[in-house]
């Protein structure tokens, strides 16, 4: 199985506490975040994952190289940034089966999904896209997925709610999303793919309870130093 992991974040609201390094390179506890993603992709089968990175992408690739572990790695550069949907599109060209799904990973989260479980559904259910979406409480960080049932409704901009399901920044992806994507090189993937085809496309809703961290902000970045070395 291969992914792609959209590495390129330049980690603005973590200046102070993570200098230098692109935000996936994070320390935790004497470890970059990337490293505990990867040990989880071992875990979960990936055998090939493609980096889309940017800002500071040699010190990702002086520290992994091209392996990890017997995972390949592969990278995508971004001469200047491409936004989420450029990122992807860009990384797509390196994917080796392009007749199977391919995920897509947020490099500054960490879901601790169950990948064939989540693989299995989407070929189950016969979708080009699906979505991991976790039930949360009392939260606005985060804008919403309204799901019916497997599927995906809508989704929602930012606001409090008492609870609801947000999206967990992993995606399965058939190639005849790629055809969808915007010739520009620059885009976001939320706005230009997500909420454009949200309505017409048939986009599928995998449901989890794992532990779910996002190192985007210093608060939870604290937190994940805590919690993640006990969650893998």
């Amino acid at each position: 199985m291969e992914a792609i992991i959209l590495a390129g974040g330049f980690g603005t609201r973590l200046k102070e506490m993570v200098i230098d390094v692109p935000k996936p390179m994070a320390d935790i506890n004497g470890k970059p975040f990337l490293k505990y993603l990867f040990d989880w992709l071992l875990n979960n089968g990936i055998d090939h994952l493609i980096l889309a990175v940017g800002y500071k992408a040699d010190v990702i690739q002086d520290y992994f190289s091209e392996n990890y572990q017997g995972i390949h790695l592969s990278y995508s550069f971004e001469v200047e940034p491409l936004g989420t949907g450029g990122a992807i599109k860009k990384a797509y060209d390196k994917v080796k089966n392009k007749n199977r799904p391919v995920f897509v990973i947020n490099g500054d989260t960490f879901f601790n999904v169950n990948l064939k479980e989540f693989y299995d559904f989407h070929n189950k259910q016969n979708n080009p896209f699906s979505i991991v979406v976790k039930k949360m409480f009392d939260f606005e960080r985060y804008g919403s997925v309204k799901t019916n049932d497997n599927f995906v409704e809508d989704f929602i901009e930012k606001r409090y709610c008492k609870q609801g399901f947000i999206n967990g920044g992993i995606y399965l992806m058939n190639s005849v999303c790629m055809g969808m994507m915007p010739k520009d090189e620059k885009f976001s993937f939320e706005k230009t793919f997500l909420e454009k085809y949200v309505k017409s496309v048939s986009f599928g809703a995998f449901k989890s309870d794992g532990y779910f961290i996002d190192i985007g902000i210093p608060v939870d970045y604290t937190k994940a130093k805590i919690e993640l070395p006990f969650k893998i």
